[in-house]
């Protein structure tokens, strides 16, 4: 195959074409890239009858967008955010960022800008009756009621203290330090705001504040300067602030139940230490008690409440959850000069984790904290976590008697090459005694919501296990069912992934799991066998059954109500809704179906109004709103109207057979006018599999490695995006079966421009690129970003974002290998493409930085470096200081531009 200039080739790669038919239209460019809107954070009114999202351009303020679902009303508010509707659908409250200054001496003076305060926020407050708004300047953040909707708090931002600003009394304050036991810093001022009359009242020094779930109550902590002010207090609806615990120092962790019982933290009775030492508080109402501390009955010796653990109530309000560890003492101080100091880190073989990853945990180990349970009752605390069993659940949104215990320290080692194991164990939540169930398990255990069973999936055995928590009797729930529950498509050389499991029905009585198309409700004793709740129909039209919670509050797979479905055609790639009732043997109703991608299903709380996005290639996934039957469906929001000026393509479904013989499918992306009879240039993009998104829309925008799908159509190109199987070794060869003989049958077909084919993939895409161009010249010019080329080298590698060893890749995970550098060396060899570097004859491009945390930039520079020396056409790009895809806007879209 004759080679072009190189420099030429990447040139005609970039300019595409354009259709003559369609000038009135424009291609995109790079410009265009920040006017395009993302919709945020979705809201609905508990009535249904209002809509609140936010229009986030590429780049730019933010705009939160609120509409009547009623009427044509409507409120745009510029660069607001954390927006909530109160629960009486009555008031919209959100916080409004300061506005970006974007001017020339703003950007002089960047390198300031991590050591100044950042300017506060806005509060505003929009009533949904008439629109009308309240606003206040300087707010930190506010608080609405989960169940009730007229009142509101608001915490202040202090102005800024004059003599700090100058910094006046710095050095004394330095050269006074004393040893006196440390303090929270001084409190705001906080307001509670009724939102029907507008009164308001404040209170000062406030730290933390949290309501009640009606409303009726707001507790807050506070701190002053002199410790006169510090405590924790409660204030009723129109009242006066009552004190619940006061004395000089810190109150923490904050903590109200559903019913407005308290919950706190606090060192006041330590304070002569230099660390003091924090006990737990509650109240009822009226004065705290104490009620757990150091030398408490149930905690370990020496181990008291932290300041680092939580605190949190169970659903009832009848136990509180606190984290322990042993009691702080002061730290010793190294008396040595710094350069007497020894610095080392010793790397042992018999160390659970490596050296890079203890020193990445180092510091959520420091403050890692045990929970244990006061029940509120009786008094009596118990340790439920500890050090040799870490991680704790408690069933009955913590009510329950029985807890699961996890445990992975016997198996830390192993996540280097194998995988990620633990034992379980039930633990009993009155006196903290435990039972072993389960040694060696992947992938942990799930408590069912009344606690009488653990489930767990065996991606070995391929099969769902249940542990009856009374009994101790573990059963096989899937053996008798005649299909998988494994993902027949992973081909990883690992346990099988499971379709994953929806739940259980109420008290218990039914595990409700997915198989590759249906859903299962299955008796955990055995008693009735397992029923197809969807009756078959998923497997028998190819269709994807999995359930949409619309009851975020309901743990339980309804039986006695209607339920909603995703449907998913896995061959046409047709989505939509369906509508099943499980106490019965009806097939699911179909509601919608189309060509197209459904998603974001939410209901409003007290009315049957739904909303979700649709979107195609075609069409941005905007919102939609329709009633309980899914019919009456109407647009409401059209977030990127300017896209009509432009041109953009289409989508559609591709087949053909790899080498091997297997039917694949992947996604064509067409130009808009698209003339058969003219050849286009085509760019092939591929990960793994790709396939199920053909109606998934691609925003306009730089990206950080891969290529923008939109953008290249636009332009005039084809793009092949194919779907890969693998065979367990051969990675490579699996790639270069399955891509080459899908680009040439579309070559076939007379519409690609074969001498201009470029190739683009980032991580294991860039990999399997610089494999494939050692076997094959199809490619006119190739893009390979931080692509592994020594699997050898690779393979001792550390994941520097994680401090993991890169040896699990190979054996267990993407790599694919099965293996490890001793048991099959000709495998990574072989897939390697350093040693078949001299094969290449296609230009390459690659990015690969210098801060890449998941592959060893090393890696590209060994295929750098081996290219240049055998006189090959490559650049590498790296973008200083970037990780492993590109975080600064300017570096992507520098990137895109250079593509």
């Amino acid at each position: 195959m004759k080679i072009a200039n190189p420099a030429l080739t990447l040139l005609l790669l970039v300019i595409g074409t354009v259709p003559l038919g369609a000038q009135q239209k424009q291609p995109l460019d790079h410009v265009d890239y920040d006017v395009w809107n993302r919709l945020q954070n979705v809201a609905v009114s508990s009535d249904g009858l209002w809509l609140a999202y936010r229009l986030v351009p590429g780049d730019g303020e933010a705009t939160l967008v609120l509409r009547s679902l009623s009427d044509t009303r409507s409120l745009a508010i510029e660069r607001a955010t954390s927006a909530r509707f109160t629960a009486n659908a009555g008031h919209l409250v959100a916080l409004i960022t300061p506005m970006e200054d974007s001017s020339e001496e703003a950007g002089t003076q960047e390198q300031n800008q991590n050591e100044e305060d950042e300017s506060p926020d806005s509060l505003v407050v929009v009533s949904l009756s008439d629109l009308s708004t309240f606003s206040r300047e300087r707010v930190q953040s506010f608080r609405i009621p989960e169940d009730a909707g007229d009142r509101i708090a608001y915490l202040l931002e202090e102005e800024d203290d004059a003599d700090d600003e100058v910094g006046l009394g710095a050095e004394e304050d330095e050269d006074n330090e004393t040893d006196e036991a440390p303090r929270t810093d001084d409190g705001s001022s906080l307001v509670v705001r009724e939102l029907s009359s507008g009164q308001e009242q404040s209170f000062e020094h406030v730290v933390s504040y949290a309501f009640a779930a009606d409303g009726s109550t707001l507790f807050f902590t506070s701190s002053g300067e002199d410790g006169a002010a510090d405590g924790v207090f409660g204030v009723s609806a129109g009242g006066s602030a009552e004190a619940i615990a006061t004395g000089e120092g810190r109150y923490l962790q904050l903590a109200v139940s559903d019913e407005g019982s308290v919950a706190f933290l606090t060192d006041r009775d330590d304070r002569d230490r230099e660390t003091p030492r924090f006990s737990l508080y509650t109240s009822t109402g009226g004065t705290a008690a104490e009620r757990a501390k150091l030398g408490s009955d149930g905690l370990p010796v020496g181990w008291a409440p932290s300041e680092d653990g939580g605190v949190s109530f169970s659903k009832s309000g009848g136990r509180v959850f606190f984290g322990t560890r042993l009691a702080p003492e002061p730290e010793p101080e190294n008396e040595l000069p710094d350069d007497e100091r020894v610095v080392v880190d010793i790397w042992n073989w018999k160390d659970p984790f490596l050296q890079p990853m203890q020193l990445l945990q180092a510091e959520d180990e420091r403050g890692r904290t045990y929970s244990a349970m006061l029940d509120m009752e009786s008094g009596e605390v118990v340790q439920l976590e500890t050090e040799d069993l870490p991680t704790v659940a408690v069933s009955e949104n913590g009510d329950g008697g029985i807890a699961l215990g996890t445990s992975n320290l016997p198996y830390r080692q192993l996540v280097s090459w194998d995988g990620r194991y633990s034992d379980l164990f039930l633990v009993d939540v009155r006196n903290g005694s435990r039972q072993g169930i389960a040694e060696m398990i992947r992938g942990g255990g799930s408590l069912s919501p009344g606690g009488s069973y653990v489930t767990r999936w065996d991606g070995f055995e391929k099969a769902w296990f249940a542990t009856n928590t009374e009994t101790r009797e573990t059963t096989n729930l899937t053996a008798s069912i005649g299909v998988p529950f494994h993902d027949v498509l992973d081909d990883h050389p690992d346990a099988l992934r499971s379709y994953g499991t929806a739940g259980w029905t109420e008290g218990d009585e039914a595990f409700v799991v997915y198989d590759q198309f249906d859903i299962w409700a299955i008796d955990p004793v055995g008693a009735t066998a397992p029923k197809n709740l969807t009756e078959g129909l998923g497997r028998a039209t190819n269709t994807r059954f999995r359930i949409i919670d619309v009851d975020p509050d309901n743990p339980f797979i309804p039986t006695d109500s209607d339920v909603y479905l995703n449907a998913f055609q896995i061959y046409t790639k047709a989505n939509g809704f369906y509508r099943d009732h499980f106490d019965g043997a009806r097939e699911p109703e179909r509601l919608v179906m189309e060509d197209a991608s459904f998603g974001g299903v939410r209901k409003a709380e007290k009315g049957d109004v739904y909303i979700y996005t649709r979107s195609t290639f075609q069409e941005f996934p905007d919102i939609w709103v329709a009633n309980e039957d899914f019919a009456d469906a109407r647009k409401v929001t059209n977030a990127n109207p300017q896209q009509d000026e432009y041109l953009w393509g289409s989508a559609e479904l591709v087949e053909w057979f790899s080498n091997d013989g297997i039917p694949l499918q992947g996604i064509l992306y067409k130009p808009e006018g698209f003339d058969p009879e003219k050849e286009y240039p085509m760019m092939v993009y591929f990960y793994e599999r790709s396939s199920d998104g053909l109606h998934s829309y691609t925003v306009p925008a730089p990206g950080g490695s891969s290529i923008n799908r939109s953008f290249y159509v636009s332009r005039g190109y084809l793009l092949f995006v194919p779907d890969i199987p693998y065979m367990i070794g051969y990675p490579g060869e699996s790639a270069l079966d399955a891509v080459v003989p899908g680009v040439l049958a579309l070559v076939d077909e007379g519409f690609v421009d074969r001498k201009h084919i470029g190739v683009q993939g980032h991580s294991w895409g860039g990999y399997q690129i610089a494999y494939m161009v050692t076997r094959t010249n199809l490619f006119t010019a190739a893009e390979a970003g931080a692509p592994v080329a020594n699997m050898v080298s690779a393979y001792g590698g550390i994941r520097w974002g994680t401090g993991m060893s890169r040896m699990f890749q190979y054996e267990r995970t993407q790599s694919r290998i099965g293996g490890s550098l001793w048991d099959k060396p000709l495998r990574f060899i072989e897939n390697s493409p350093i040693f078949t570097a001299d094969k290449i004859n296609t230009p390459i491009l690659m990015m690969h930085n210098d801060e890449d945390t998941a592959v060893p930039w090393e890696q590209g520079i060994e295929f750098f470096v081996a290219l240049r020396r055998l006189g090959k056409p490559v650049w590498l790009l790296n973008y200083n200081g970037e990780p492993h895809g590109l975080r600064k806007s300017q570096n992507q879209k520098d990137w895109a531009t250079r593509m």
